[in-house]
């Protein structure tokens, strides 16, 4: 569990300061987007938390995938072959 936890942290990190970052930057320009989008609340909760759910699952798998992947090799059979 702890090569897991090794090679996923930094990654989550990442996920969680691009996340916190990119809903403040959303709601400052929710005024654009109050023009751009027709008969729709920009800070609508529903629509906030939707967004944030879709990055974060997007986040997680693609940082999952190479995780996973590189958890399953043998570090003393790439040791051998270098």
């Amino acid at each position: 569990m702890s090569l897991a936890r090794a090679a996923l942290g930094r990654p989550l990190v990442l996920l969680l300061m691009g996340s916190t970052l990119g809903l403040a930057l959303g709601m400052f320009a929710t005024r654009l987007l109050g023009r751009v989008v027709y008969e729709a609340n920009p800070r609508d909760p529903l629509v906030l938390l939707g967004v944030v759910a879709t990055m974060a699952l997007l986040g997680l798998t693609a940082t999952w995938i190479p995780a996973r992947r590189a958890l399953e090799v043998d570090p003393s059979r790439l040791m051998r072959e270098e």
